[in-house]
């Protein structure tokens, strides 16, 4: 139940502050609007940091149902667990997309573009050919998982008592920050770079229930491409890694 809890914590966070500074960027008479893309790629970063920081002395902060998936593949995280972190991880998801919603409700009202309101939920293709973008989420997930299956395990060292396990879980905060915001300045651009399931389905469903003026269509037939386009990146990183590792 820790674990649950923790997971739950850690991507509700992650969406709160990823999706708050998409809302912040985006939406009209917000202190930063139009800030740009920059922005927002350096702002994931730092929701993955938050996120990982809570979650990783608990649950080991998986944060993304790929990642999980991932994990057991590779033999580094228990099957029986995955459905759980996995549930978890959506409901952490909507609870977070809801709150920015909460915050950011009179911005919502000012602005008047609903592919801009739908932005802040959820992602969608710079230039729609399915094929394309489901490979762009597959190369973004393949190396997202794949170097988290070579992060060390963060410790410090201590003569007395051997190591210490200084609170950024088995993933590692800053490392996965870094890898995040790189992720999506070199590969983000295609598709605003989901690379979890939970992070875009989630919150796209909270987009569907809430009262919002001028919404768009959910684009449910896009909605596919971020979840099994990432679960796809993580099945191949996890394959790469068994192979090398033989």
């Amino acid at each position: 139940m820790t674990a649950f809890i923790a997971e739950l914590i850690g991507t509700f966070l992650l969406i709160l502050l990823g999706g708050g500074v998409v809302a912040n960027v985006v939406l009209e008479k917000t202190k930063s609007n139009d800030l740009g893309w920059m922005v927002i790629t350096t702002a994931w970063g730092f929701a993955v940091f938050v996120g990982v920081c809570v979650a990783g002395p608990y649950s080991g902060a998986h944060l993304n149902p790929a990642v999980s998936i991932g994990l057991a593949i590779a033999g580094r995280f228990e099957w029986n667990l995955v459905f759980s972190y996995v549930i978890a991880q959506f409901i952490g998801a909507m609870l977070g997309s809801f709150l920015v919603w909460v915050v950011y409700r009179d911005h919502f009202k000012a602005t008047t573009n609903g592919d801009l309101k739908k932005a802040v939920f959820c992602t969608s293709p710079a230039i729609r050919n399915f094929s394309s973008n489901l490979i762009s989420e597959i190369v973004g997930c393949f190396v997202l998982v794949f170097v988290v299956l070579y992060f060390t395990n963060a410790n410090l060292n201590d003569v007395n008592n051997g190591q210490i396990p200084i609170g950024l879980g088995s993933l590692g905060a800053m490392p996965v920050a870094i890898l995040v915001w790189v992720i999506g300045l070199s590969l983000g651009g295609t598709t605003g770079y989901a690379i979890n399931p939970a992070r875009d389905l989630g919150p796209r469903i909270v987009h569907a229930i809430l009262p919002i003026k001028n919404k768009v269509s959910n684009d449910w037939s896009y909605s596919w491409i971020p979840v099994v386009g990432p679960i796809i990146g993580a099945v191949l990183a996890a394959c790469l890694s068994i192979l090398i590792n033989k």
